[in-house]
């Protein structure tokens, strides 16, 4: 490993912790291999033992041989960019968590079709643009036997890195991928679609002919305006959450938790 002092903002290779936008990151080398910022070492290990490759890392001088020691250990010959607290908070505009953030490598997205194949349980996000709530949905498809997770181009980028460190690494415990067409797409791959939408014709989430479904993919949408139309009247089911008190609906996080766990096989 090459431990490198930092002074100044200027370091060639400190751009991609102090600089570039989330967009630039995700663009840096191609659509399919740009670049995230996973943080802490247990989201980092996470990502590592996932098989995401590491490129540098930014780590506080004071957990060299702390908190990061065995994360510096497990990347190799990286270069390990360090500094005081005060210095780091300035290049990255927050205190770091446990003192270390690492720049990795995306890996190239497979289509639905692969993540799917031997899925019987499936979450599709409809326009879902809320980092925290991204990263609370993976926390809960990865605790909750979601098998992979299909977006909408609409939606944010799960490797945002609010989204990674709200998903405590989860993000990268469950396949994903961007799809275009959530309703044909999920037919052709053999599955029923459940749109979680308050209509007069929903049925309940506990009605168990949904859990007796052999395959089925639950769409969670947008915060503010739930799913478009058209995907709640082209889904095989459209499902709503008992609730009392005349509350009429849920967080998306919330919501994505409770349908995660009602709808296992």
């Amino acid at each position: 490993m090459a431990i490198i002092e930092l002074s100044s903002l200027d370091h060639p290779g400190v751009e991609i912790f102090a600089s570039l936008t989330e967009a630039q990151l995700r663009n840096r080398l191609d659509a399919d291999r740009g670049l995230l910022i996973a943080e802490s070492p247990k989201v980092i290990n996470v990502a590592l033992d996932a098989g995401y490759e590491p490129i540098s890392l930014l780590c506080e001088r004071r957990h060299i041989a702390g908190d990061a020691a065995s994360i510096i250990k497990r990347c190799g010959d990286i270069p390990v960019y360090t500094g005081q607290r005060e210095l780091l908070t300035s290049l990255t505009g927050y205190k770091l968590t446990r003192g270390v953030l690492c720049a990795m490598r995306r890996k190239p997205f497979l289509p639905a079709s692969k993540i799917c194949a031997d899925a019987s349980r499936v979450a599709i996000i409809d326009s879902v643009v809320d980092t925290t709530n991204i990263g609370a949905i993976f926390r809960s498809a990865a605790a909750l036997g979601i098998e992979a997770v299909l977006l909408t181009r609409t939606s944010c980028d799960p490797f945002n890195r609010r989204s990674i460190r709200v998903s405590m690494g989860s993000v990268f415990l469950v396949p994903w991928t961007w799809i275009d067409d959530p309703l044909t797409d999920l037919r052709e791959l053999g599955f029923r679609t459940v749109a979680m939408a308050l209509t007069e014709n929903s049925v309940s989430i506990t009605d168990p002919v949904l859990s007796a479904e052999p395959r089925l993919a639950i769409i969670v949408g947008n915060e503010g305006d739930g799913l478009p139309q058209a995907t709640i009247d082209g889904a095989d089911y459209r499902v709503c959450i008992p609730m009392a008190h005349n509350v009429d609906s849920l967080n998306v996080a919330a919501a994505a938790a409770i349908a995660f766990w009602q709808l296992r096989k």
